[in-house]
């Protein structure tokens, strides 16, 4: 099943239910107004079965604003965990290689910080690139959704927007490369239920568009990932806890050639199978 917060010619944001025939149902009726009140049911999926039982307004997704499916939960990431991300990282700089070398066979996991929710931008809103960087890309990454107890309750698209420069200068920049504006999008919704198996089975896609002519593409089987779901997930809950829960998207294994950079209107599509589509347009901030 497939959640959604979305707006309808006004302000409030409400919870939607996404449908196989591209319909969008209004959970307001029902009570369910917040993700966070979904993503900590004893069985989301149950409950949103339940509450789709009833007559429920609709509408067509092209007559809703989609919001980023994430409200209170930090968002923290995983490096490293593709072997084309450990070759394009180590590239970067010969002084941080070792290092990028070492984590991808490390007991621990490289995991950082990321976003707050309300940093994220939804599927339609601009993602950023630094005005102080060189050489900046995108990152097409399957997130997964985690709840208070550290469950893994569902999964969304994540883009973790990176200065590769100025990570490769010092590996210690790493937050300044990762943090800053509109670095981070999710969306365009949380798909609930799905088991590891599934998820590994997915593909994952990018394409970047400049000047209506396409730059960039290419794409990978999160079956590459090398660390579990639940390995990933254990390292971020340890010695932390997450009250309003967290996302936590897994790394990439899609890197574009050392030539490119994106540019400002550049757009940037994300397509995972079993999720949907992550769309946005390039901005400098």
């Amino acid at each position: 099943m497939k959640v959604c917060r979305f707006k309808s010619g006004g302000p409030t944001v409400r919870l939607g239910l996404v449908t196989d025939d591209a319909l969008v149902l209004d959970l307001t009726p029902t009570g369910l107004t917040t993700l966070h009140a979904v993503l900590e049911a004893a069985d989301p999926v149950a409950l949103l079965q339940q509450a789709a039982r009833g007559q429920l307004p609709q509408f067509a997704l092209g007559e809703i604003t989609l919001c980023a499916p994430v409200e209170r939960q930090e968002v923290w990431a995983a490096g490293v965990t593709y072997l084309r991300s450990k070759t394009a990282r180590m590239a970067e700089s010969d002084f941080s290689a070792t290092a990028y070398d070492r984590v991808y066979a490390a007991a621990r996991p490289e995991i950082f910080f990321k976003a707050l929710g309300e940093k994220v931008a939804a599927t339609g809103e601009p993602v950023g690139i630094r005005r102080d960087a060189r050489w900046s890309v995108p990152e097409p990454e399957l997130a997964l959704v985690l709840n208070s107890r550290g469950q893994i309750v569902g999964c969304t698209i994540g883009n973790d927007m990176s200065s590769r420069d100025i990570e490769g200068e010092n590996l210690l920049y790493l937050p300044q490369a990762k943090v800053y504006d509109r670095s981070c999008a999710l969306g365009p919704w949380i798909t609930l239920g799905v088991t590891e198996a599934d998820a590994r089975g997915w593909t994952i896609a990018i394409a970047i568009q400049r000047d209506g002519h396409l730059v960039f593409a290419g794409e990978t089987s999160a079956g590459q990932l090398k660390r579990s779901f639940a390995e990933l997930a254990g390292h971020l809950c340890r010695s932390q806890t997450f009250p309003h829960g967290a996302m936590l998207l897994t790394g990439t294994g899609v890197v574009p050639p050392d030539s490119f950079t994106l540019q400002a209107g550049d757009i940037v599509e994300i397509t995972i199978t079993g999720i949907g589509l992550l769309r946005n347009t390039v901005a400098v901030v």
